[in-house]
């Protein structure tokens, strides 16, 4: 007689699933809107979509992570040519971010900080990160790339062009 037996390893390491505490952990009595930015939550999403329902007064998950200043994504932009087209690759970022914003209340720039040598722009989403890191890429080429950290709840892009 052969007996097959499933045998597990145990010396696996268990993962932690982080939870985003910016994501509502709670079920909010729907609708509810933002009192800070006038999103309405309904149907288990966020929108830009008027209730004329009677409402829950709350505060939207990206309003708290810019009062508390506690970005979810970074996109950091270096090299001569940002130094030179700096006032067109920002206008491309503010359209980004325009269109983002439109279909996803929760996607948003937090803060653009410049300095001699790079510029930060920190996010509340990380789809906004990557698409803004995308959109240079497709526009002005250059180096791109990013990386998640957290369990993929932040993520880091880089985008750099000298010439």
């Amino acid at each position: 007689m052969n007996f097959k037996v499933a045998v597990r390893r145990k010396d696996r390491l268990i993962r932690d699933r982080r939870k985003d505490v910016y994501i509502d952990q709670i079920i909010l009595k729907e609708p509810a809107i933002c009192s800070k930015c006038n999103a309405v939550y309904s149907n288990g999403r966020w929108t830009w979509k008027i209730s004329k329902q009677a409402v829950t007064k709350t505060t939207c998950p990206a309003c708290r992570r810019i009062s508390d200043n506690y970005p979810a994504g970074y996109v950091e932009i270096k090299g001569k040519f940002y130094l030179l087209h700096s006032t067109d690759i920002l206008n491309l970022i503010n359209n980004v971010e325009r269109l983002e914003k439109t279909e996803r209340p929760l996607e948003r720039i937090i803060s653009i900080s410049e300095s001699n040598d790079k510029t930060v722009i920190t996010t509340t989403g990380i789809h906004i990160a990557r698409r803004i890191g995308e959109a240079l890429s497709r526009s002005y080429q250059g180096n791109y790339n990013f990386q998640y950290a957290d369990g993929e709840k932040s993520i880091r892009v880089f985008w750099e062009r000298d010439k």
